[in-house]
């Protein structure tokens, strides 16, 4: 009978529960148990680990650039000058539900990757669907289809619907009016709708000339700046050099 029921949970796709099952045979203190409770033992099991196997998959398909990215590792050395107070409560994930963004700005090697991983960690581990891509790579994948009007559409609305989309190295380079245009419409679909958090050498007053300097600058800033938080992280030395030197 321990057999088939062993079998039987691993045939519904119950591995932790079938597992659990047979340690619990093997302790004696589990099986002085009434019933109940013993069946609630390995429920929770079952649905702590499916839980933790969606947390994964999640992450996986997000490809965050640093995955092991965790709010409480980020260094609030004074130089910094990083609002600990703003950073745990974004590390809560309201703006999220609030359908606000995310500005993060720094020099080049301020550590901004590793702020907007360890924020797209936060998300995912309550569940949320994220997508971390630097803004090249975002637009080289939709230009590639750009002569495919449907799978450009597609593939656009796909980005759109992500509930967290992290965009790094954003405006690194100036873009073209056909880039321009893309970022425009992405951000379109998703304003107000879902959250994006941006981070990018530059602060906010440089964006405009990046943009192009015209209508589409002007439509772009205000779907993004006037319902964003903004860290601006500052620093001394590069966080490469100081993670060195340790």
């Amino acid at each position: 009978m321990i057999n088939q029921n062993y079998e039987k949970l691993l045939q519904l796709k119950m591995d932790k529960m079938a597992e659990v099952y047979l340690q619990q045979l093997n302790i004696i203190k589990y099986t002085e148990l009434p019933f109940d409770e013993r069946l609630a033992i390995l429920v929770d099991a079952e649905l702590e680990d499916k839980k933790n196997k969606a947390t994964e998959l999640l992450r996986r398909k997000a490809t965050i650039r640093i995955p092991s990215a965790n709010v409480n590792d980020i260094d609030f050395f004074p130089d910094r000058q990083i609002n600990k107070t703003l950073t745990l409560q974004l590390n809560e994930c309201k703006f999220l539900q609030e359908k606000l963004n995310v500005i993060v700005t720094g020099a080049t090697g301020a550590g901004k990757t590793y702020y907007v991983c360890a924020l797209a960690n936060s998300a995912i581990d309550r569940g949320i669907r994220v997508k971390y891509i630097r803004l090249p790579d975002l637009l080289y994948d939709l230009s590639a289809i750009r002569d495919n009007p449907k799978n450009f559409k597609r593939k656009l609305k796909s980005y759109g619907n992500y509930e967290l989309l992290i965009i790094d190295d954003w405006l690194i380079t100036p873009l073209t009016e056909e880039q321009q245009s893309d970022v425009f419409e992405l951000l379109e679909l998703r304003n107000e709708v879902h959250s994006t958090i941006l981070s990018s050498q530059f602060t906010t007053d440089g964006w405009y000339d990046k943009l192009g300097a015209g209508a589409i600058a002007d439509a772009v800033m205000d779907r993004i700046i006037h319902n964003s938080y903004i860290v601006n992280i500052q620093g001394e030395k590069s966080m490469r050099e100081r993670k060195f030197k340790k």
